[in-house]
């Protein structure tokens, strides 16, 4: 028996495949169109996976609490609308979100080579990939944090230094 062959992330310093995706909230947009206002941090996720489930509200801490205009933060479902609105309203969610849905084939998810989630990637102004992870890191958030203004983890949190997606 076969076993399939992983996708090759896309990494830093790559250019950033551009996308149409639905916007939840309605119409669609292109990834460069996002870029006129300056960098982007994509964060593909699945409503069901556990390390997305903890991953997306520091990323939420990110958008709502930015001091300096860094970079925005999106949300990229591998669900549904309905799915992903309950997930939103679950965890506290306010960023804005794209769909990449099985209906539409993940054409964003595949281009930018997923295997797992959640799949971050900070795109930069240029639309190259300036910093791309998978999972959850503790450390890695933290930088991202600073790179907003944002202090991400405060003394309440009790999370993992890792965690795989």
């Amino acid at each position: 028996m076969g076993a399939a062959k992983e996708r090759d992330m896309l990494r830093t310093g790559r250019r950033a495949p551009d996308f149409d995706l639905a916007r939840l909230d309605q119409g669609n947009v292109h990834l460069k169109e996002l870029l006129k206002d300056g960098p982007v941090l994509l964060a593909f996720f699945k409503a069901s996976c556990p390390v997305c489930q903890l991953t997306l509200p520091f990323l939420e801490r990110i958008h709502s609490d930015r001091k300096v205009d860094a970079y925005r933060v999106y949300g990229i479902s591998q669900d549904d609308p309905e799915t992903a609105r309950e997930f939103n309203k679950e965890y506290g969610i306010t960023l804005p979100m794209l769909l990449d849905t099985a209906e539409s084939g993940y054409p964003a998810s595949n281009d930018y080579g997923i295997s797992h989630v959640p799949s971050l990637f900070l795109i930069e102004a240029d639309g190259t990939v300036g910093w791309s992870q998978e999972g959850f890191n503790k450390r890695e958030m933290t930088a991202l944090g600073r790179r907003a203004g944002v202090k991400v983890f405060g003394p309440g949190d009790d999370v993992p230094e890792w965690k795989a997606g």
